[in-house]
């Protein structure tokens, strides 16, 4: 009986640790396209043609909606290569604008 009593205050602080884990995570919210996915998105799929701070065939200054139409759609420049249609690369119209949210923040970093 002396042993049951610990056992059991054991199994009780760690139901209680694991309940509060699980309504720790219960509580964040689903990820979203992300700073830091929009980040590695841009490395893999973006710097080789507007190089690593957006710096090349990127005008910041073009609306929004313009610019996620080209990352989803694509575009012809004035030489090549042109702007190919990352929609159907399964880009999300989400992953495009934050692609552009941080191609300008590329931009704009001294």
């Amino acid at each position: 009986m002396k042993v049951l009593i610990p056992r059991m205050k054991m199994v009780l602080v760690v139901s209680g640790l694991v309940f509060g884990a699980a309504l720790l995570f219960a509580s964040v919210p689903a990820r979203t396209a992300n700073e830091d996915d929009s980040a590695a998105l841009y490395k893999a799929k973006c710097v080789a043609c507007h190089g690593a701070t957006a710096e090349k065939r990127f005008d910041a200054t073009r609306p929004e909606d313009e610019m996620v139409q080209a990352v989803l759609k694509g575009k012809k420049g004035e030489k090549p290569p042109n702007m190919p249609s990352y929609e159907e690369k399964g880009i999300t119209t989400d992953q495009a604008k934050a692609l552009v949210t941080h191609m300008k923040q590329l931009k704009s970093t001294p």
